[in-house]
């Protein structure tokens, strides 16, 4: 046990013997209650100590009872920050105790009407079932909470990001009209801002691959609507690439379906989400020769 470990786990001890010091009646009249704020304080440093152990369990462990106490004596800010500093430290070691402290935390928030602050927590838990608890459901209704909490407070740039995320997502999951009309509404948003304008020809592009997930007239009349609302978008690549799949498509013709993406994609590389897309619109084509 190395020398931080050690002092950790004195401070934790030294934290239960306050504890048991300030009960009864006779602690009530000779300061129990500062026994109890020396106990959150050793809480506190014992957490410190196993993190420079690199004891993430213990940490975690040492700063939700200094939480806890905290939400006893009814000090909420100080309460959900030691949740959130909980957090930190399980994320490194145990993802569910993770996203348990920051549940708490987003609980304190709310109830205080501390609503960006429950939103970003919202956030992490989003980014924790992405990475290190794979689960694209919950992530996806996390970002939508986020997202929600986010344009409450008028921060609609950061709703957008998670809104976005939850586009994405539902695409993965072969939810299209839900990722469908969230790329449209963003791209229509997009397109009253002169900073933002050009952004949504991506959107529109995701939209568009997205229809081709479910059905080419539908694809087309949108990429009428798209040039409307848009009319830039037609003279993009994006656009005269979703034309010229859905000529192959039309012609039940995957090789050509392929090149198109390879030449495409040979300037601008596709990420993991436009691969799977596509090779979904692919498989349609090939599964499905009398599609049109």
């Amino acid at each position: 046990m190395g020398d931080s470990e050690a002092k950790g786990h004195a401070l934790m001890a030294e934290a239960r013997a306050k504890l048991q010091k300030s009960t009864g009646f006779l602690s009530f009249i000779f300061g129990g209650s500062a026994k109890v704020e020396e106990a959150v304080e050793c809480y506190q440093r014992a957490g410190n100590m196993f993190k420079m152990a690199k004891k993430w369990n213990e940490a975690g462990k040492a700063f939700c009872e200094a939480a806890s106490l905290h939400a006893k004596a009814g000090s909420k800010h100080d309460s959900a920050t030691n949740f959130v500093d909980a957090a930190n430290c399980f994320k490194k070691a145990d993802a569910n105790e993770a996203v348990n402290c920051l549940s708490k935390a987003i609980e304190i928030y709310t109830d205080m009407g501390r609503f960006t602050m429950a939103a970003r927590h919202h956030q992490s838990i989003a980014e924790i079932y992405e990475t290190e608890a794979p689960d694209l459901e919950a992530a996806t209704r996390h970002y939508e909470q986020a997202a929600d909490y986010f344009r409450g407070e008028e921060s609609n740039s950061s709703a957008n990001k998670c809104v976005l995320k939850v586009a994405q997502y539902a695409a993965q999951l072969a939810d299209y009209e839900k990722a469908i009309s969230i790329y449209e509404q963003v791209a229509a948003s997009s397109l009253e801002s002169s900073l933002l304008k050009y952004s949504a020809k991506e959107y529109f592009f995701r939209a568009g691959l997205c229809h081709l997930c479910v059905d080419i007239l539908n694809a087309q009349l949108a990429l009428e609507r798209y040039i409307q609302q848009y009319p830039a978008f037609q003279d993009s690549r994006e656009y005269k690439l979703i034309k010229v799949l859905m000529e192959h498509m039309e012609e039940q013709n995957v090789d050509g379906f392929t090149e198109a993406v390879k030449d495409y994609d040979s300037v601008s590389r596709f990420d993991q989400w436009y691969t799977t897309i596509l090779l979904r619109i692919k498989k349609t084509v090939q599964d499905n020769p009398d599609l049109c």
